[in-house]
């Protein structure tokens, strides 16, 4: 797997500031919009998205490729599988 910060995302969703379940819900319409096989990359701050998209991932079968914290902000990569 390419480490995390050299991943380029098809689509980036930013919901800094968002409280649970925003992150979640604007992933789940957002990776409708990719074909299979591209990459999201979601943006929050909630320390909940990180359990929160392990589980929506699993649950969805789509490919969670990581998630790396930079001060505040979580960064997850998503590859659209389904």
């Amino acid at each position: 797997m390419p480490e995390l910060s050299a991943a380029v995302a098809d689509l980036v969703v930013d919901c800094t500031g968002l409280a649970c379940p925003l992150p979640v819900v604007k992933t789940a319409q957002a990776i409708k919009n990719l074909a299979r096989g591209q990459v999201l990359e979601l943006l929050a701050t909630d320390p909940g998205v990180e359990p929160d998209m392990r589980a929506w991932s699993s649950r969805t079968g789509n490919d969670l490729l990581g998630i790396d914290k930079q001060a505040d902000v979580f960064r997850i990569l998503i590859r659209r599988v389904k």
